[in-house]
């Protein structure tokens, strides 16, 4: 006979040019991002505390597992990216939680991107100097 299967809860996450796959089951509270344990994979308390947000929010921290897999940008664009999948999972486990991770922003994907460098000018926004004579 075939184990019974434990139903898991997906939820994909986005911030700058970051992307998680958040995997949420029944379980103690156990953090896997790429393989290692959280504290391992997010060194700042910062990018622990913004990864692990709607989890706090909810107090819903003991009672799933998270299995993680994040890549591109940096550690903060990639913290804010866990945060975005594990709010959107977590809504796929419970979908009475939407109302406060609602409330506190968690579910809003946030669109600020780097600006690209436009041509004739050095940069995004700034000119080349000006000389009159």
């Amino acid at each position: 006979m075939a184990d019974a299967k434990v139903p898991e809860f997906l939820g994909t996450g986005r911030r700058k040019s970051s992307v998680a796959r958040v995997r949420l089951s029944a379980g103690a509270g156990k953090m896997v991002i790429n393989g290692r344990p959280l504290e391992n994979y997010f060194v700042s308390e910062v990018q622990r505390s913004d990864a692990l947000q709607p989890l706090t929010m909810t107090e819903t921290a003991a009672k799933f597992d998270a299995q993680i897999t994040v890549s591109g940008g940096g550690p903060s664009g990639q913290a804010g990216a866990v945060r975005h999948g594990l709010a959107r999972a977590l809504i796929a486990a419970d979908a009475t939680l939407r109302a406060p991770l609602k409330a506190g922003g968690m579910l809003t994907r946030d669109a600020r991107v780097k600006e690209r460098k436009k041509y004739g000018q050095p940069g995004a926004r700034k000119r080349f100097q000006y000389s009159k004579r």
